[in-house]
């Protein structure tokens, strides 16, 4: 990532953290970075595609911590799942950025999480789907594409509304996992299921 672009989106993210995120111009963002505003419109075209940015930078840091938690959780498919699910949660409590877009109802970042969060979905189910066809090659592609979504869906669910302990959660959707994906060569028929 260009330092232009860097200097941007920590501008953006400081706006965010203080709370200004709603009366925020470009014009402030841009300033904020050192650079003119025609380079920020250059870089992002508008508001919400900054906003879209900051949202996949975040999500490509989760990402990042998703391939730490996974080591030496190889086992299975359920047991790499739980180890980033608990990884993801617990980095969610922890991060300011995200602290701030769930508790600022005005400052209009809430759907990039939700109702616009193709993006971020796209991304962190193929980030899933690619890890789990490369360390078990047997599953069926269509099993492996329906568990990569429903753990993306499930963990940014309880990432926006949390619905118990990272633990207890991890463990509920590793079940879902091991059920759908066993770790043997063989994966349940989902022919007919919805």
């Amino acid at each position: 990532m260009s330092p232009t672009r860097t200097a941007l989106l920590d501008a953006a993210a400081d706006a965010v953290l203080a709370g200004d995120w709603d009366r925020t111009r470009m014009a402030d963002v841009a300033r904020a970075a050192g650079v003119s505003r025609q380079t920020l419109y250059y870089e992002f075209g508008s508001k919400d595609g900054l906003a879209e940015a900051l949202a996949m930078r975040e999500a490509e840091r989760f990402l990042a911590g998703a391939e730490q938690a996974r080591v030496g959780h190889e086992g299975s498919p359920a047991e790499a799942v739980a180890a980033v699910t608990v990884r993801t949660l617990e980095s969610a409590e922890a991060n300011p950025l995200l602290k701030a877009v769930l508790t600022d109802d005005a400052g209009g970042l809430l759907p990039f999480l939700t109702t616009r969060a193709e993006k971020v979905l796209g991304a962190a189910t193929a980030h899933l789907a690619d890890y789990l066809s490369g360390h078990w090659p047997h599953l069926p592609a269509a099993h492996v594409r329906l568990v990569a979504d429903t753990v993306t869906r499930l963990t940014v669910s309880h990432l926006v509304l949390p619905g118990g302990r990272p633990d207890e959660v991890a463990a509920d959707i590793a079940l879902l996992v091991s059920r759908l994906l066993p770790p043997g060569p063989a994966a349940p028929d989902l022919e007919g299921t919805a």
